[in-house]
């Protein structure tokens, strides 16, 4: 994986160089690790390699090499789907400005460890629908899980994967499947999973992941006392007082779940 940066690390570059300073430890990908890189008027060198000092960089933009230079880690094809840096190190992502995971007041890899620590993932068969930078696949293969099998329909969002070090590596034990989580679901064997984590998009631009049937579905394959839990935030409550979180847990009770509200979301247990 090549150099990352941010507005943030080239000023920080820049300004060594300009006190005269010949290296700066730093970190090239985002906070996962530091090492020295050598400056020099016009180049830079990390890893053996020299690399020209980008110019016209922009805030909330993360920048991967490539054959033509520093570009920006965002496509748009159906939406525009961009990496986005933190305080903390690992990115969120956005798609066509949206926000994917929370970022403002906590670390997005951090808010995961914490949900994925709901499922108690050791030695479990474990889905997870809307793989999204993988967060909660890395938390599951850390925690012991016996397996997870990942969907993620977007190959932009795969491909912002690609590129953060903060997503799981290979590992024998995920299945990263580009899919549809809602005709993948229907596709698993009754009974075939241990626990479920479920962090969808906004319902206002996923509604089917919120719906009845998937439920249904997530009841079918998970084992009874399995655990599920769905990301709901609060969207709506403010503007027009919906509570799609109580929404959600009339559903799940319908599906055959008990349900517990629990910050953000919903912990729920197949009945």
């Amino acid at each position: 994986m090549g150099p990352l940066l941010t507005l943030a690390l080239a000023t920080r570059m820049r300004a060594a160089l300009g006190a005269g300073e010949p290296t700066l430890v730093c970190s090239m990908d985002l906070n996962r690790s530091t090492e020295t890189v050598e400056l020099r008027a016009q180049t830079w060198t990390w890893r053996s390699r020299s690399f020209p000092y980008p110019a016209r960089l922009k805030e909330r933009t993360i920048y991967h090499w490539t054959e033509d230079g520093f570009a920006a880690a965002s496509r748009y094809s159906s939406a525009l789907i961009k990496l986005i840096p933190t305080d903390w190190g690992p990115p969120t992502f956005e798609i066509d400005g949206i926000k994917m995971l929370p970022s403002a007041h906590v670390s997005p890899y951090d808010d995961a460890e914490r949900k994925v620590a709901l499922i108690e993932p050791r030695g479990k068969a474990i889905l997870d629908t809307c793989g999204g930078l993988g967060y909660f696949a890395a938390w599951c293969l850390a925690g012991g899980a016996l397996g997870i099998v990942s969907f993620e329909k977007n190959p932009d969002v795969l491909w912002l994967r690609s590129l953060n070090p903060w997503s799981p590596a290979a590992d024998s034990r995920l299945a990263l499947i580009e899919a549809d989580a809602v005709a993948a679901v229907a596709r698993l064997e009754t009974g075939s999973m241990d626990a479920i984590l479920h962090d969808p998009p906004r319902f206002g631009i996923a509604g089917d992941l919120y719906s009845l049937g998937l439920y249904a579905e997530f009841a079918r394959v998970l084992r009874r006392r399995g655990r599920l839990f769905h990301y709901t935030g609060t969207p709506n409550k403010l503007t027009s007082g919906r509570d799609v979180p109580r929404e959600v847990a009339a559903r799940l009770q319908r599906a055959g779940f008990g349900t517990d509200y629990r910050s953000d979301g919903i912990l729920a247990v197949r009945r």
